[in-house]
């Protein structure tokens, strides 16, 4: 296990009142664990892990081999408490149906080996985020790593007992009450003062009890990010980690444990280092991930007695909270700040009696999650109706008028300007306040909500621009938003926002493999207080807007770096900057893209920017990139079915009124695709697919090859009439075959 730039070691030495008896253990796994003597000449090396509050965890290496061993920890105990045999069976149950847990390799209940019970498992190499907030973690792969936590635990919850032969692993029916009861138990065993909100919260929750408390599922007892082991580069789930408190029970309270920090007191410091979850960027909503649950487990997602399970999960965290004080106080705890737990146990109770008074009925989400898997804020839907009553009254109708403008200026020196009915409907969108919808911090809206907005603005070209959420200064604006500097921010973020001027993006360059951007050969090198910047870059779209001031580039810097993916940069270049030569706007099936400033080839020659330039720092180009990709990305996707959606109404539309041989289109024959024209359309695509953006250029025949094969299948009438005559002259065949065999 490997922590996510943790500020201490994930392990350590081990502690004085957890020292091992080393010969006994590596004696003992010689004769019972298999390989584990492979390299007989290796030594055996101990070091404990410093996250763990409760079982002490230590991290085994014989040569090559690497192994977690837990252990109960030593002097007195509480009762019913560190029952690692349970951890050890229910993991066996688990990874034998492939849920994600460490394989449980062997398990040793003679005490007499290292003083205390143990059992060893695979070590997993991956991530583990002690910070929740996942900071360094861009926004799009932090919603994914929470999405991916959400459906492991829907997952675990819709598990078969019998099939996991666990049917005894829990007492059954009646778990809220015993989990209050067993809580309360623990926390007066452990107590080292008197609290009144415990008292008050036990009483509560006893006098509350859920009506239906039957509910017998397999439940983690500890779920939580800092318990899931992730994959070093993909948000996927390798292992659920701590299965200390699991047992059979209600589902629900895992979830709201796992819902807890989003109530967090804002007088406690965050147990895992981290700020506050809702102020992190990119984390879904509560809302959100319950949707993602209930959808997953086939539940409705109107949660019963929401309020006593998020109450209980407080008590819970209270008196685990006073167990580590406790354990703290008799010298067996594995974490060196357990003394700060005696501290949060008030602020935790006190929280869970306010959480106890609140009604969740309305803010849960009130939606057939069968259907949809995420939900829109009350704001997004708001948002949204407004942006169709605008596309729908403004935009729309003046559609012809723009394309008729630039229709007349494809070759003039206008061809880059916007005509003014685009600049007369922004200044209507922004003063409705329908302006840089694409940024949560400044919108208010969730990547949900905004998604939903992409959608409705992808059905007419020019309407993102309206709302200033065009490409790619969505993204330039995203970057300089989340990494730039305060100066940068105030120098080129804020005219952005405001509109007053445009940027572009230079990654993609003529002369390497660009779609593998570790291959980006544009230098940029530091010389003294300055950066000096050499190379070629084509498809920088936006790059001819006369209003286009910055430019936003990734190069490769000199590093020392072995990672391909820590040799590259980004940073900012003013337009005007000398050395800056633009050599050509490139076309896309012969059109050139004007409304957005087209997409242009541009040549660095020893172009010089201050170092202040620098976006986050060097190295840092790929960390940043992700950043800008993940919800860029969702946007044109997004903005793609929007368009989808529009040509299928004209398609539609188009069907129903026009009529050919005395019937309407949608009455002929099903339309499908002529064999040849799409068979040559298909290879032309493959062909302009292997070249990359060079096949949609000038460069290469291939953009105008495919507009003339798509040209064939309209030219002597469509292929619908051709098929229509095809289908009739099948059907006489037919029909003259029947009556010859009649």
């Amino acid at each position: 296990m490997e922590a996510d730039a943790a500020r201490e070691p994930e392990t350590a030495e081990v502690l004085p009142q957890h020292k091992l008896d080393y010969k006994s253990l590596e004696a003992y796994l010689n004769r019972h664990l298999p390989g584990f003597g492979a390299e007989p000449e290796a030594t055996l090396t101990i070091t404990q892990y410093r996250s763990g509050k409760s079982n002490p965890t230590f991290h085994l290496q014989k040569g090559f081999q690497a192994y977690v061993l837990r252990k109960k920890p030593p002097g007195s105990l509480l009762p019913k408490a560190h029952k690692i045999d349970r951890e050890f069976k229910v993991q066996k149950a688990l990874f034998s149906i492939g849920f994600p847990v460490p394989k449980p390799l062997l398990y040793c209940n003679e005490a007499s080996v290292i003083g205390t019970e143990f059992y060893v498992m695979e070590h997993v190499q991956g991530r583990i985020f002690r910070d929740f907030t996942l900071p360094g973690v861009s926004p799009a792969e932090r919603s994914a790593i929470y999405v991916a936590m959400i459906e492991t635990l829907a997952r675990l919850h819709s598990l078969n007992l019998q099939s996991l032969q666990l049917e005894g692993y829990g007492p059954g029916a009646g778990y809220c009450k015993r989990q209050v009861s067993i809580w309360s138990k623990q926390y007066q065993a452990a107590a080292h003062q008197d609290i009144p909100a415990m008292k008050q919260l036990s009483e509560w929750l006893m006098k509350n009890l859920p009506d239906n408390d039957n509910e017998n599922n397999l439940i983690h007892g500890d779920f939580k990010l800092d318990n899931i082991i992730f994959h070093p580069k993909e948000s996927r789930v390798l292992a659920v980690l701590d299965w200390e408190l699991s047992t059979t029970g209600h589902p629900l309270s895992d979830l709201a444990y796992l819902s807890l920090f989003y109530f967090w007191p804002r007088t406690v410091p965050m147990v895992n280092r981290g700020s506050h979850i809702h102020e992190s960027i990119g984390i879904p909503s509560m809302e959100e991930l319950i949707s993602i649950y209930c959808r997953c487990r086939g539940i409705n997602s109107v949660l019963p007695n929401w309020n006593f399970f998020l109450a209980l999960s407080y008590f819970k965290l209270a008196g685990i909270a006073q167990g580590v004080y406790s354990r703290y106080l008799l010298g067996n705890n594995s974490s060196e700040d357990s003394f700060l737990f005696a501290n949060i146990v008030q602020p935790l109770a006190e929280t869970g009696l306010q959480l106890s008074k609140r009604t969740f009925s309305t803010s849960l989400p009130q939606v057939d999650t069968t259907r949809q898997l995420f939900v829109q804020t009350r704001k997004g839907q708001e948002v949204l109706t407004k942006v169709k009553h605008f596309m729908k009254h403004h935009i729309l109708p003046a559609e012809k008028e723009v394309f008729e403008y630039y229709a007349q200026n494809e070759n003039s020196v206008e061809k880059w300007k916007q005509p003014l009915v685009i600049e007369k409907l922004k200044e209507m969108a922004k003063a409705q306040g329908l302006w840089n919808l694409f940024l949560p911090a400044v919108s208010g809206l969730s990547q949900v909500d905004y998604a939903l907005v992409a959608e409705e603005t992808g059905k007419c070209f020019f309407a993102p621009d309206v709302f200033n959420c065009q490409a790619p200064d969505t993204g330039n604006m995203e970057v300089l938003y989340l990494y730039g500097s305060e100066e940068q921010k105030q120098q080129w973020l804020e005219p952005l926002l405001q509109g007053d001027i445009t940027s572009a993006f230079c990654m993609t360059e003529p002369d390497v493999a660009s779609s593998d951007a570790t291959n980006i050969a544009c230098s940029i090198e530091r010389d003294g207080d300055s950066y000096i910047i050499n190379g070629k870059k084509w498809w920088s779209s936006g790059a001819g807007n006369p209003r286009c001031k910055i430019l936003i580039l990734l190069g490769r810097t000199k590093t020392t770096s072995e990672s391909r993916y820590k040799q590259h940069s980004m940073i900012l270049v003013p337009i005007n900057t000398p050395g800056i030569k633009i050599i050509r706007p490139l076309s896309v099936f012969g059109y050139m893209d004007n409304l957005h400033g087209g997409h242009l080839e541009i040549h660095f020659n020893q172009v010089r920017v201050p170092a202040t330039n620098l976006l986050l720092g060097e190295g840092r180009g790929f960390e940043i990139s992700q950043g800008r990709l993940g919800p860029g990305r969702i946007h044109h996707c997004m903005r793609t079915v929007g368009l989808a959606e529009r040509a299928l109404q004209i398609m539609c539309e188009r069907a129903a009124q026009r009529k050919t041989f005395k019937k309407k289109l949608y009455e002929h024959i099903a339309m499908i695709k002529v064999a040849a024209p799409r068979t040559v359309c298909k290879i032309i695509d493959r062909a302009i697919q292997v070249c990359g953006g060079a096949g949609v250029s000038q460069d290469f025949p291939l953009a105008n090859m495919y507009a003339i094969t798509r040209v064939l299948r309209l030219a002597d009438g469509p292929d619908e009439v051709h098929l229509s005559a095809i289908a009739k002259m099948e059907l006489q065949d037919q029909a003259k075959a029947m009556r010859a065999r009649m």
